[in-house]
């Protein structure tokens, strides 16, 4: 298998993932407040107010922009609600292509993708290790859309979707980062990381486990 084959392969299966996890997640949806901190903060996201410390400002403000797309209070609760599960399935699609980088890294370790665009035009890797690598990528984020922690998060409104999202983008950035670290302008991609850490802050700190990585 070529890297265009694995490469091709490796996007389908991912958007795959994020719509079996997307559909999922709105069919199950929650219509209304949830029974917690989630009534709060649809009434906070709605009307742009402070939520209970230590706060999350970056997240009220995307949650309010949506929350008014339905033209009445009556919606925003239904609004906000989707928009965790529209964003939770982003978070499987970047699982998916984290998990499918570790595992090519560890069964074809010689064999280094998007380093420059000069790609290999050979065999970087046989056909059984491709759907080991794929499989691992479909099987492991499908486990975790499934998963009862995080399909309740992703039905409501609370911040826990949206930092799941954060940590999923910026753990993949790291390895982007470290396959391109011996390229010019490599430096980019440690601005980017810092800046998404930044935004998260305003949304959870949950990305914060992502710096000793």
């Amino acid at each position: 298998m070529n890297w265009k084959q694995f490469d091709r392969a490796n996007n389908l299966l991912a958007w795959g993932a994020f719509l079996i996890a997307t559909l999922t997640y709105l069919m199950t949806i929650g219509l209304s407040a949830s029974l917690w901190d989630c009534a709060e903060f649809i009434a906070c996201d709605y009307k742009l107010e402070i939520g209970h410390p230590p706060g999350a400002p970056f997240y009220m403000l995307v949650y309010n922009v949506v929350s008014h797309l339905g033209g009445g209070p009556q919606h925003a609760a239904l609004l906000t609600n989707v928009t965790s599960a529209v964003i939770s399935g982003f978070t499987i699609l970047f699982l998916f292509w984290t998990i499918t980088h570790m595992l090519r890294r560890v069964l074809t370790p010689s064999a280094r993708l998007g380093l420059n665009e000069a790609q290999p035009t050979g065999e970087v890797m046989t056909l059984g290790q491709g759907i080991a690598i794929l499989g691992a990528g479909l099987v492991g984020s499908l486990v975790y859309t499934f998963s009862d922690s995080f399909w309740f998060s992703a039905v409501e409104a609370e911040v826990y979707a949206f930092s799941s999202l954060f940590t999923a983008v910026v753990f993949w950035l790291i390895f982007k980062w470290d396959e391109r670290c011996d390229n010019e302008r490599s430096d980019r991609w440690l601005v980017l990381i810092a800046y998404l850490m930044g935004l998260s802050i305003g949304v959870h700190l949950l990305n914060l486990l992502c710096l000793p990585a």
